[in-house]
């Protein structure tokens, strides 16, 4: 952080921003580039090959390799996961069920081979069945001990990763780079995931990671579903820090959620003056689908520091959605013939109010 303030102090300095049309502009422009410049410069892709986890117990290791499996094969990639921590049977069995729950290969052994030699086989399996990647999860510990160090250098030395990933809980601030550091010296980090990054000590870590250890920032955790993890993109976190919002992923989030069919017959029934219940009911389930809705307004310009310290209601979303559920196809489709004993019984099926039925109908 010094290093950066140091920076943007002698860019301001030689550049003369008083010479500038608008010098709080030119100023806010100079903290934004170097801002991005710490943070990493340019989004820095996964290399396909094997991807070595590796990080302290508690940090959410083995359900970040699960949510990245998700999203790489969600980008169209084959990929396999396989856990070394023998140590911890649970923690193979987490694994494994994520596995699971996203559709993957998980690669398990027989009981009584040792991290080396499940290592091997996971690689040899992954070439066999042709994979792009294979997220391959390691031992944790509550602190970092020799034997554990050691483990990690004969795993690296058995498969030749071409990626070796740190997990970093970004709630424990600059305490998280101290283990890092360690952990680079003897296996050599080539990239950095940041969990629980929806936290209110957000980003702070992630000012020093490319400083500290000279590696970037791969991917963010952001929430607990196993959607809920972004690709590390600098120049966007740098807006989010700055309060001017992040179009570009709240864009991609839309594209994933909302078909451009469904999208472009939306925006042809809202302008022909035919939007209806049926077609708020969609738009809510989409909304759903996209994640809380503090985080989505927050990715707007100039909205993300009015909402901070807000709670969004999420109850009302849930009670609109139950008063809709309520009602039969065609009074979504059709409002108007909603009378009194309808209403009563939309209320008692939704568990709210005609007061709150009444006021769905008036928005």
């Amino acid at each position: 952080v010094k290093n950066f303030l140091k920076r943007v102090r002698e860019r301001t300095l030689s550049e003369d921003l008083t010479k500038s049309p608008s010098p709080q502009d030119s100023f806010m422009l100079t903290i934004y580039e170097e801002l991005v410049q710490t943070l990493g410069g340019e989004k820095q892709d996964l290399r396909k090959g094997v991807v070595l986890f590796v990080g302290l117990q508690g940090t959410g290791k083995t359900t970040s390799i699960g949510k990245i499996a998700h999203h790489l094969k969600e980008q169209g990639f084959k990929v396999a996961v396989s856990s070394t921590d023998v140590r911890r049977p649970a923690a193979m069995l987490q694994l494994q069920r994520l596995a699971e729950k996203i559709g993957v290969p998980y690669y398990g052994f027989e009981e009584g081979l040792t991290a080396v030699e499940i290592a091997r086989r996971a690689l040899e399996r992954a070439k066999k069945e042709g994979v792009d990647y294979l997220l391959l999860d390691t031992a944790g510990r509550l602190h970092i001990d020799e034997e554990l160090m050691q483990e990690l250098k004969e795993i690296r030395e058995a498969v030749g990763p071409s990626e070796v990933i740190y997990v970093a809980d970004a709630m424990q601030g600059q305490s998280a780079l101290t283990a890092a550091r360690t952990f680079h010296e003897v296996v050599g980090l080539t990239g950095v995931v940041l969990t629980k990054m929806d936290g209110d000590a957000r980003g702070g870590v992630a000012l020093s990671v490319k400083e500290a250890l000279g590696v970037g920032v791969k991917f963010m955790g952001v929430g607990e579903r196993i959607e809920d993890i972004e690709p590390f993109y600098p120049d966007r976190i740098a807006q989010r820090i700055l309060g001017l919002g992040d179009i570009q992923t709240l864009a991609e989030k839309v594209q994933k959620v909302i078909p451009e069919d469904e999208a472009q017959a939306l925006a042809f029934k809202v302008l022909k003056g035919e939007f209806d219940l049926e077609d708020m009911l969609k738009q809510l389930r989409f909304i759903k689908n996209m994640g809380p809705l503090d985080k989505l307004l927050g990715m707007l310009p100039g909205i993300g520091a009015q909402l901070k310290g807000l709670k969004i209601e999420e109850k009302k979303f849930k009670k609109t959605e139950a008063i809709i559920l309520s009602m039969t196809k065609q009074e979504r489709r059709n409002p108007k013939i909603i009378n009194m004993s309808r209403k009563q019984r939309i209320a008692r099926g939704s568990g709210t109010t005609v007061a709150d039925v009444n006021k769905l109908l008036k928005q």
